[in-house]
Order: C-alpha cells, then structure tokens, then sequence
C-alpha cells in the first residue's frame, strides 16, 4: 500500500477541519515574531496547496514541492492561476534547487514521515543550506505524547456521507514507529469502491529533534506549544519549532 495516492483526490474533503486560516495567522506571527518580512518562501511537502493558497494571496513568492504527484495535481488546479507560485515533485531529503529563501515551512506534521534520523540530519542540513542568512525554518510535529497514546493502538472510523474510511493505527514502542492503515470506501451510485493506504510516522522526542539541531549549522532552536508561543508539556499534541541560520 502506497501514501497519498488515490487518497489524493479525498485529502481535502477529509481534512475539512484543518483550519488553515488560523495557522497561517499563527506562521505570520511568527515572522513578526523574529522581526522578519519574508518576500521568498519554500513551502516542503505542500500536499495540495490549501495552505500555498494563504501565501499566495498575500502576495509572497512561492516555491512548494511535494513527492506525491497526485497531491500535486490537486494543488496545480489551485494554484495554477497565481503567477508568485511555483510546484515541484521534490522530496524533503534530498531536494536540490540551487536558490535559497527567506523562510522555508514545512508544516502539517510532515516531518513525522522522515522515520530516519540520518535522514532528518539530511533534511536540516539541506534547509540550511537553501536559507538566506537570517533565514528561519518552521516546521511543526505530532508530539511522542499524541502519536503513542492518542493515535497509537487506536482505531477511528468515519462516515462522510459518501466517504466512510476506517483509520486503525499500531504503534512500535522500540522504534518509535507508528502505522497508520486507512481502507477507504467511496460510494458510486448503489456500490462502494474500497482502497487502501498505508503510512508511517516517526514519534519524536523532543531531546531527539535537539540532538539533531546540534548536528547542523543552524544558530538557534525553539520549540513552542501548537499555535502558541507557549513552551511545551508532557501533553502536547503538536510542537512548533523555529531554527534560525
């Protein structure tokens, strides 16, 4: 089972409880945070360009990528009327654009998908790497806290009307592994079409993320509590993190 694939075409209508327009307040009070006025931005795992959207209209320059070419297509039929955007088919680990930004996100807890820490040494030393001096990245996690007790060994099921998809999840003490399985089945007409994901997120903690940090070149690292400027507890279900060059 593959990830975001014929899911791609679901994601948004499943996700309609995201409210982008709050985390987007929340990334721009970061910037005003840091005494920072971006003009170039890279967005890493865009997914289908929802939140591309908020950067594109308020008039930033854009460059997002994704690895996933049906998440890709979605967001090119979003985006494709906004001449500040431009899509790519990259991947977080090895992306090479020979341009650097002012900021660079990557949101949406898609750093939890890198389940290697050499890999994620690969994707901070690569954004390094293509941050402006000063330059911030941004990045948010499902917390070690939600992905073993919350997500973990749980199953969730939902019915949208003409979208019911059950959602069971294992999670690996040793590794720090959780696994999500998703079966989806779609109605058409009097039948239902059934499909199957399946993904895979890394629970790390915090010490980790840091140890990793002390592994690079960037200058500085908060953490804060999910769309706040508070510091983190023990029951955080989302971290934000800021890395300075």
């Amino acid at each position: 089972m593959s990830s975001y694939c014929e899911f791609a075409q679901y994601y948004d209508r499943l996700m309609d409880n995201v409210n982008y327009d709050n985390w987007f307040s929340y990334i721009e009070s970061i910037f005003k945070k840091y005494d920072l006025s971006p003009n170039s931005i890279l967005e890493m795992a865009c997914g289908t360009g929802s939140f591309t959207k908020y950067l594109a209209e308020e008039g930033y320059l854009v460059t997002c990528f994704d690895m996933s070419e049906q998440m890709l297509s979605i967001a090119y039929n979003k985006l494709r009327t906004y001449p500040n955007v431009k899509l790519l088919n990259q991947d977080m680990i090895n992306f090479n654009l020979n341009k650097k930004y002012d900021v660079i996100l990557c949101l949406c807890d898609s750093i939890n998908y890198i389940t290697k820490t050499q890999d994620l040494v690969k994707v901070f030393n690569n954004v390094y790497n293509h941050l402006n001096d000063n330059g911030i990245f941004i990045f948010d996690i499902n917390s070690y806290y939600k992905l073993k007790n919350i997500i973990g060994n749980n199953t969730f099921v939902e019915d949208k009307d003409e979208i019911y998809y059950v959602w069971e999840n294992y999670f690996d003490d040793k590794q720090s592994i959780c696994e999500f399985y998703l079966t989806f089945f779609i109605r058409q007409n009097e039948f239902y079409k059934r499909f199957d994901e399946k993904h895979i997120q890394r629970a790390y903690r915090l010490d980790e993320i840091k140890r990793v940090f002390e592994t690079s070149s960037f200058s500085h690292i908060i953490e804060y509590e999910g769309f706040t400027f508070d510091l983190p507890n023990v029951n955080s279900e989302r971290i934000n993190f800021v890395l300075k060059k």
